[in-house]
């Protein structure tokens, strides 16, 4: 007979928001206002797509949390499938999940990571004289390939940090959370507090008249947010480490995203006091361009 070894349940609701908050953030508060203000044209119409989805979010979240409280086990959305439907339904999820989606999301996370530390500190070019080698004329494995390398690294280091450990894994989690939250509320008070700084009135005025917008660029705008939004429901992953997980996953998961929705209305006011549409426009055009970085610069300037 073979024994089968539980997960502990050490986790706590407090540890349930942070990964919740942290899963949530991450390269779509920083930059995904540049696409929105292409689309919209307008600053009033920008943080109205915000709360749209933040509200169709936390709606998500709710049915989620129901769902993740009866069947709270390591897994995810591939247990509730598995349960609810069968194994061929989570078979297909399952494997759509590792091959694409997270691969995809954990890709893009760490190479805007790397763009971001490419704005700051510059990155050396590797292998320069490869820059314009192409397969197909379609993909250059070369092109940028300094902050490639340093995506690759992120990855690996976060995946060495998460598999040495449940208590290692929440530690860094803690860290980051307590990272991203005190960058972006020195964005916010900064930022709100700088002379460059317009009050939201002003901005209120000029959204009134500012753009024509179209039922498709409102949802097209609203994709970016809810790319910003997404990673709540990771959640789930690890439901049979968490204490109480009838109790602690429902609100966990529902605080969280409360939380995240008033930071990213706060965080994105800011961005639009201190960049213009015309702005945000040349950032989305621009290929190395961050809207935070830029807003930053605003006020601390470019040393």
């Amino acid at each position: 007979m073979v024994n089968q070894r539980n997960l502990v349940r050490l986790l706590g609701m407090g540890y349930v928001i942070i990964f919740v908050v942290t899963n949530i953030i991450g390269s779509g508060v920083y930059k995904k206002i540049a696409p929105m203000a292409v689309e919209l044209q307008s600053p009033g119409w920008i943080i109205i797509a915000w709360i749209v989805g933040g509200i169709i979010t936390l709606f998500g979240a709710l049915s989620n949390a129901e769902v993740a409280g009866l069947l709270a086990d390591t897994g995810g959305d591939f247990v509730y499938l598995k349960k609810i439907y069968n194994r061929f339904f989570a078979f297909l999820y399952g494997w759509s999940l590792f091959m694409v989606i997270q691969t995809a999301t954990i890709s893009s996370l760490s190479y805007v990571f790397a763009q971001s530390l490419n704005s700051v500190i510059a990155i050396p070019e590797i292998f320069p004289s490869l820059q314009n080698f192409s397969l197909g004329g379609i993909f250059y494995p070369f092109q940028d390939f300094g902050i490639k390398m340093v995506a690759i690294m992120l990855i690996l280091l976060l995946t060495l940090i998460n598999i040495s450990g449940l208590k290692g894994g929440a530690g860094v989690s803690k860290v980051l959370f307590f990272l991203v939250c005190t960058g972006l509320l020195l964005i916010i008070v900064f930022g709100l507090s700088s002379p460059s700084a317009r009050s939201f009135d002003q901005i209120n005025e000029k959204a009134l008249a500012a753009g024509t917008v179209t039922i498709s660029s409102f949802f097209t705008a609203m994709l970016a947010a809810f790319w910003a939004y997404q990673g709540w429901v990771s959640v789930g992953f690890i439901g049979g480490e968490v204490k109480n997980p009838n109790r602690n996953i429902p609100k966990g998961i529902v605080i969280g995203v409360f939380l995240v929705i008033i930071i990213y209305l706060l965080v994105n006011i800011t961005y639009l006091s201190l960049l213009s549409i015309p702005q945000l426009v040349q950032i989305h055009d621009s290929v190395n361009q961050i809207a935070a970085v830029e807003a930053v610069r605003t006020f601390w300037g470019r040393g």
